[in-house]
């Protein structure tokens, strides 16, 4: 629930952000110069990225919340069996063993979304962002019965 209200948060702001932006942009197209409307098409150029990119993630983060509600309904959600130390890190060498059984179970099963879900939750758990999101846009384009290029 935290991590809602922080999204939520974070996103309002930079929708804030956004409308400055272009209200500055728009500004500065107003004032009609070449130079001024060079900057303001720029200006505006930020925003519609920004908006693309917060709206791609609020997908992407929807689309992975209702794959973990279908895993839990099925009673397939990874279970939490990383060791931790004593402030609360996660044990590496856990963390590797974890991973390897993911990995294994995905290249048994490519097809199975399921295994990529959980293989993409190891990945996040060890700390390797860039991975954990490309397993679950897999997850993802399996459950839609879509495909992703390798």
């Amino acid at each position: 629930m935290r991590a809602k209200i922080t999204y939520a948060i974070t996103a309002a702001v930079l929708v804030v952000y956004f409308v400055l932006a272009g209200d500055r942009g728009i500004m500065l197209i107003q004032q009609g110069t070449l130079l001024t409307v060079t900057f303001g098409i720029a200006v505006l150029i930020l925003p519609v990225i920004g908006i693309w990119f917060l709206w791609a993630n609020t997908q992407f983060v929807r689309k992975a919340n209702r794959l973990a509600e279908l895993l839990e309904a099925e009673g397939g959600l990874p279970v939490d069996e990383l060791r931790r130390d004593g402030y609360g890190r996660i044990d590496r060498d856990s963390a590797d063993e974890v991973f390897a059984r993911r990995k294994a179970e995905t290249e048994d099963a490519p097809g199975d979304w399921r295994c990529w879900f959980r293989l993409a939750v190891a990945y996040r758990d060890a700390r390797d962002t860039p991975r954990a999101r490309k397993a679950m846009q897999r997850a993802i384009a399996l459950q839609e019965g879509r495909t992703l290029s390798t």
